[in-house]
């Protein structure tokens, strides 16, 4: 049976408020950091996202640049709501705060949880990308691991294919394998999560086995002209290979 939540988080960010509403509120800016979206902005307008083979339409409910945003989705019984509130601060750094309010659904507690970590780490990667690549072009790319890798030991497996020999630590300069060399810092990890800060791209691998899902990517490259479907059938092909 599904329940109700409600998710809520504060964080601040090196940048002023126009640029964190950019981020938040247009197309490329919320594919900078999350995931890849088209914006129709105001009242009333179309929030639609895209990942892989899965889409979602969500509806714009309040919209107050730079100060306001909140967008709806998910059905009238369940609705799926989305609010952020941009607040300036002395110094040009700017609080952003979060809230989600939606429906779990039978595996509520380990959804919400799995949620509310991975808000922590989108929202950590919203600060890198305005930190460093704010502006730039940018494509998403997101790939699946093999069904294999759902299994809690496949994430020992991703680092040793990467090339860690021991666990990442944050701040630690790394050179890695992937369908490419990678050579960037770690500018994130936790237990089944690891971020890769490279010159041009913020690099996310994903551990999903709580919620019996495979090992996932999601790639943000900063870079023109980058081949959204070469690049997510590279990686899908290197982890089957690495993770099979």
């Amino acid at each position: 049976m599904s329940r109700k939540f409600e998710i809520r988080k504060e964080v601040t960010l090196d940048a002023s408020p126009e640029q964190v509403w950019e981020a938040i509120a247009t197309g490329p800016g919320l594919t900078s950091w999350f995931m890849t979206h088209e914006v129709e902005p105001g009242v009333g307008g179309v929030v639609r996202l895209t990942v892989g083979d899965f889409a979602a339409e969500s509806r714009i409910t309040a919209w107050d640049p730079p100060r306001r945003l909140e967008v709806v989705g998910g059905t009238e019984e369940a609705p799926d709501a989305f609010e952020y509130l941009v607040e300036g601060r002395d110094g040009g750094s700017t609080v952003l705060r979060f809230t989600q309010s939606g429906f779990a659904g039978d595996n509520w507690e380990t959804e919400y949880e799995a949620t509310k970590a991975g808000w922590d780490c989108y929202l950590r990667t919203l600060n890198e990308y305005l930190r460093h690549f704010f502006g730039r072009p940018v494509t998403f790319v997101y790939a699946d691991g093999p069904a294999a890798s759902a299994a809690p030991e496949a994430w020992d497996r991703m680092l040793a294919a990467l090339g860690l020999d021991a666990p990442p630590v944050l701040g630690q300069q790394v050179r890695l394998t992937g369908p490419e060399p990678i050579e960037g810092v770690v500018d994130d990890v936790l237990e089944c999560y690891l971020g890769i800060r490279t010159a041009d791209a913020l690099l996310r691998f994903h551990g999903r086995s709580l919620l019996d899902m495979p090992i996932g990517v999601g790639h943000h490259y900063y870079l023109p002209d980058v081949d959204q479907e070469k690049a997510s059938e590279s990686w899908t092909r290197w982890m089957a290979d690495a993770l099979s």
